[in-house]
């Protein structure tokens, strides 16, 4: 039985992942482009093939399994995690680096462009080329800011000059400009809801199959909420952003939906693109602290002593440093490192990785200690208990005892300070940023987004679009994750129940 175990857990997980790994490796050699994966894109597939391996043993696991599945049946953690599904979907295409080849040359040269366009890129090329002269206002025809414009008769004045793509189609904006939009927004919402219908065809057919259940009888059942897990949730939530964003897509091919930045680059390109950098942070940082935090606190609290002494006096010591002068003398000295050694770095995109890369790591090694202090207490409890105490008295090994009796009882306290940590990474990178110690500024993210546009919210009138179209992208992945999480924390809490369908 024991021989058979690795076949019956692993043998389905290792195919897809060798899968994708064969599809990341053969797509770039079918194509005339060079694959070219950045540190943080390799820690990212890690991540995903570890989510593959994981999801394959909590599958084969009843007692785990369970869990998740009265997730599943939680309304509002099926309505978050479609929205959280698009985040990383989005995020994963973003992950997805090559480098053309050269115009003029012949493919066989091998000359390649220093540009590193990423599959995200090339789905929205049409976006990213469509670029202005400066400010200009969601779907608007004409420029933000007044020029000096030479009229028939040879004088000049200040007129609003007209977007070389906003609404360029259109022979007279001020007719035709509403009755356009409104028209092309139509073609976005048909294009939307023949997706949906797609989807809904999709799940019905496989809720018939796994249900027993005639087609009809299974669209009856799924709309009645009769279904095992709420598919009435997931398809209004998947209804509801697959018309959003066919309606965006479609009035961006025509308009700058959500305005143009200072350079003229269009907004919404810029939000969908700064995803996979708050995707990175949150997720990157949270595994550099985890390890940290749920080790040295359950020791701490398990084995008090002397070794609780060490712990207490490590996170301490660490948390009366200032944290953004840690960060701040950390990311300068790779910048440092950086600009020393230029050889080992082929495009400025490797750069702005590395430090991207460092910035998580720095985050992680610095926001371990409130973790490690709460999972310090509850673990000081926990050593108490009956159980815990029969265990030791069974002789049964420490560290057994850590990971069968301590562990699985603080992972809700796990889960909530992750997500909140995970919040608060997303958020303090806009801080960061703002004093010059976040992200690259060549990198695309929301702090960049807002830190550009703090400086021209005293204008008059004020360009407000690039401030709120971040703080939306970023209130709407928090508040998805918060509410998957607290879901989570429901279901895994040891003392409470069943969690309602709510």
């Amino acid at each position: 039985m024991l021989s058979q175990t690795p076949k019956r857990f692993w043998i389905w997980p290792a195919v897809i992942v060798a899968g994708l790994l064969l599809l990341l490796w053969g797509l770039p050699q079918l194509l005339p482009v060079c694959a070219k994966y950045q540190l943080t894109d390799i820690l990212i597939f890690c991540l995903v093939a570890g989510v593959i391996f994981l999801t394959a043993y909590i599958r084969h696991k009843p007692h785990l399994l369970e869990p998740w599945r009265r997730v599943l049946q939680s309304h509002r953690a099926m309505a978050a995690a479609v929205v959280l599904v698009v985040y990383v979907v989005i995020g994963l295409l973003d992950s997805i680096h090559f480098q053309e080849p050269l115009e003029g040359q012949p493919e066989s040269v091998g000359h390649y462009s220093v540009d590193v366009p990423s599959l995200f890129d090339f789905m929205t090329r049409s976006l990213q080329e469509q670029t202005e002269k400066t400010y200009s206002a969601p779907l608007a025809t004409h420029l933000f800011v007044k020029e000096s414009v030479v009229l028939e008769d040879g004088t000049t004045a200040q007129q609003h000059r007209r977007l070389e793509h906003g609404g360029a189609h259109l022979a007279d904006p001020q007719t035709d400009k509403w009755p356009d939009i409104a028209y092309t927004a139509l073609q976005g919402l048909v294009w939307g809801l023949l997706l949906w219908s797609l989807l809904a065809l999709l799940v019905s057919v496989w809720h018939a199959r796994t249900a027993g259940l005639s087609p009809g009888a299974s669209w009856r059942a799924i709309w009645r909420g009769r279904s095992r897990y709420p598919l009435n949730t997931l398809l209004v939530t998947a209804g509801i952003l697959l018309v959003m964003l066919a309606i965006l897509f479609t009035l961006s091919q025509k308009y700058h939906v959500f305005g143009t930045d200072k350079v003229g680059q269009d907004v919404f390109y810029l939000s969908l693109k700064s995803i996979r950098t708050g995707l990175v942070i949150g997720t990157l940082t949270t595994l550099v602290m985890l390890p940290f935090a749920i080790l040295l606190g359950i020791m701490a609290g398990y084995f008090r002593g002397w070794i609780d002494d060490l712990i207490q006096y490590l996170y301490t010591t660490l948390n009366s440093i200032p944290g953004v002068l840690l960060i701040a003398a950390a990311i300068l000295s790779i910048q440092v490192y950086i600009a020393n050694h230029p050889e080992l770095f082929d495009s400025a995109m490797d750069r702005a990785d590395l430090r991207l890369l460092a910035l998580c790591v720095v985050l992680g090694i610095t926001s371990w200690t409130n973790l490690c202090r709460l999972l310090r207490g509850e673990s000081l409890k926990l050593r108490e208990l009956e159980y815990v105490e029969a265990a030791r008295a069974f002789g049964v090994h420490h560290f057994t005892i850590l990971g069968r009796h301590i562990l699985p009882n603080v992972l809700h306290i796990v889960l909530i300070v992750v997500v909140l940590e995970f919040s608060g990474l997303v958020l303090a990178e806009a801080v960061l940023s703002y004093v010059g110690v976040g992200v690259d500024p060549s990198t695309i993210s929301w702090g960049n987004m807002i830190n550009g546009a703090r400086l021209e919210l005293a204008r008059e009138p004020v360009v407000w679009w690039s401030l709120v179209a971040a703080f939306i992208l970023m209130f709407a992945l928090v508040l998805a994750a918060n509410l998957f999480a607290d879901a989570v924390r429901d279901a895994f809490d040891p003392r409470l129940g069943r969690i309602p369908r709510n």
